[in-house]
């Protein structure tokens, strides 16, 4: 055994950094591991099988910290995204794969050219989470619809690999006909039954009773157990097991043990996900990609064009956004690790030939190999040059005078709106972010699309006339490049900043800003004020000693702006700043006795 987890891990640890560092993300370095070292090339690992039956584990355990992210309420919403998207993806997708293989002329028949197809439709939710949450993509309108297209196929999987062996049936005496495999039906309702009871009902009673007991590895035990025991129960009535683990994560995300959960996950979650990658690599038959390169190249670039083009007509018909519809359809053109099985049970089935099922998983293995690659190239050099030549179109501002401008309408921006609206006092609110934009607007609050940091914007919004000017943009750079501009054309304008940090602090001082507020000062004063109490210390000395340690701060803020970018000076003056709070609270309580 060691014999193999040595060159698995020495290759990831090699592998993986290097393929990071080329801005390729760590799935191509796990897939090129599993090539050199796989019987291919070096054949440092040959059971590759026993490998793979290992780190399937890994695909499931990634279902179950999704399931865990889910609200049942949230995958309500997501419903007509999953249903809608999922089908417009997976059907025409199909239908086009299988006509190009009839129309190439490739030896298959109808029935064998629309199980590859449907086979070659489906897209690897392993590659494409990672992928996508590598680069904070996940949360936006393309990962959002990713997910919702990766969800639907997971479903789908079940009823595909179910109706393999019905397309065998044509060659069946006619004696033989059609029946319902109502055990099998049965089977799979009750099983998903039990992982719904025993997620609501049993589960939280059992993580009580080993809580209870503290002891942290047994914990981590009955974790493991239950993604693995819920991935068995749905292997066994033939559905997806990361369909089962699925199921199971969005049972328990309204747990109060759902944090654990995920801690106790996550570390076994990526190394087992990476030990599938590099199984995949090393699954791949190089000997018939020697023998017939053009037809994997071919195989593979058909591939890639009818997905994406499918994919992306989709998603500019969802969202009317080329960026968003190009990153979307450029996640998903790789095949599935559903692929594998289905073209195996194709083979059982006598629907696919050994050799077309082989061809078409060197293709799905290609595949997974490209598109991470094809993902970082089309990131670094496409989408910029899109979003670049898309230009807004920003509101026209109507307000009149207002004494207030609020630049950035945020977390920080919105709580100035709403305490100046309380005064009934008007203002104008200015944001560029489209996103941020719709949810306001959905709350029924006014806000203008517009970019601030132009100075004809300023001037709309009735800089020139307005008092204060409230800077609450999010990045540093920005804020500060919209301070110089709003100093330099309307220095009547009292400007007020929020800053980051101290760093962003001490340029705003150089930008001679009429006043700035750290975004989470006080909160965290008042944060700590309250854990003081907590562990017993009087009303009058926590409020006593956040008010020494705020005044204190403050002054030695102001004090560092001289050398702000001479760091030996900064923690000279962090240790002397400290060391004169302990004498002040040391001071003050040896004067109110005991």
């Amino acid at each position: 055994m060691l014999t193999t987890l040595v060159p698995l891990l020495a290759a990831a640890v090699l592998a993986v950094p290097l393929s990071r560092w080329l801005g390729l993300g760590s799935i191509v370095g796990y897939l090129v591991a599993g090539v050199v070292i796989g019987p291919g090339v070096l054949r440092l690992v040959t059971d590759v099988q026993q490998i793979a039956n290992v780190a399937e584990l890994g695909v499931v355990m990634l279902l179950f910290l999704i399931g865990l992210e889910l609200r049942p309420h949230r995958l309500w919403v997501l419903r007509k995204a999953i249903f809608g998207l999922g089908l417009a993806q997976l059907v025409p997708t199909t239908l086009a794969i299988a006509a190009l293989l009839l129309a190439a002329g490739a030896p298959v028949s109808p029935i064998g050219a629309l199980v590859l197809g449907t086979g070659l439709a489906f897209s690897s939710t392993a590659i494409v989470l990672p992928m996508l949450t590598e680069r904070g993509l996940l949360s936006g309108m393309s990962g959002r619809d990713s997910f919702a297209v990766l969800l639907f196929q997971d479903m789908a999987f079940i009823p595909v690999v179910a109706a393999v062996p019905l397309l065998s049936l044509h060659g069946l005496p006619a004696h033989a006909g059609w029946h319902v495999p109502w055990w099998h039906l049965l089977r799979g309702v009750a099983v998903i039954a039990a992982i719904l009871v025993g997620g609501t009902k049993l589960a939280p009673l059992l993580f009580r009773l080993v809580g209870a007991a503290k002891t942290p590895e047994v914990f981590t035990a009955v974790t493991l157990l239950l993604v693995a025991g819920t991935a068995a129960l749905a292997d066994w009535a033939g559905l997806s097991m990361s369909l089962g683990a699925f199921m199971a994560g969005v049972v328990l995300s309204d747990s109060d043990y759902r944090h654990e959960l995920q801690a106790n996950v996550e570390p076994f979650e990526g190394l087992l996900l990476g030990f599938f990658f590099t199984s995949v690599g090393m699954s791949a038959d190089l000997g018939l990609a020697v023998r017939q390169p053009w037809l994997i190249v071919g195989g593979v670039g058909g591939l890639l064009v009818v997905k994406i083009a499918v994919a992306f007509v989709v998603g500019f018909i969802k969202r009317g956004e080329v960026a968003s519809a190009l990153r979307f359809a450029v996640a998903l053109p790789e095949g599935s690790e559903f692929s594998f099985v289905l073209f195996g049970a194709a083979v059982s089935a006598g629907v696919l030939a050994e050799a077309q099922a082989g061809a078409a998983t060197l293709v799905v293995a290609a595949s997974m190999l490209v598109t991470p690659v094809l993902f970082a190239a089309s990131e670094r050099f496409v989408i910029p040059r899109v979003k670049l030549r898309r230009e807004p179109v920003f509101d026209t501002i109507d307000d009149g005078v207002t004494p207030v401008i609020i630049c950035g309408f945020g977390r920080v921006g919105q709580i100035v709106g709403r305490i100046l609206a309380l005064r009934h006092i008007p203002f104008t609110a200015l944001e560029k972010d489209e996103a941020q934009l719709e949810v306001l607007r959905r709350f029924g609050t006014r806000v203008f699309f517009g970019d601030a940091s132009r100075v004809e914007v300023l001037r709309a919004a009735g800089a020139e006339t307005a008092q204060v000017l409230v800077v609450a943009v999010d990045g540093v750079e920005d804020s500060l490049r919209l301070v110089d501009l709003a100093r330099r054309h309307f220095p009547e304008l009292k400007i007020y900043a929020r800053a980051r940090n101290r760093r962003h602090a001490h340029k705003l001082m150089d930008l001679s800003v009429a006043g700035f507020v750290r975004e989470t000062f006080f909160s965290s004063l008042r944060l700590a004020e309250v854990v003081l109490g907590e562990l017993g210390i009087g009303e009058d000395e926590a409020r006593r000693t956040v008010h020494v340690f705020r005044q204190r701060d403050e002054q030695s803020l102001i004090e560092t702006h001289a050398y702000a970018n001479d760091e030996t000076q900064l923690i000279q003056n962090n240790q002397q700043v400290a060391a004169e709070l302990q004498g002040i609270l040391e001071a003050d309580l040896a004067q109110a006795g005991p």
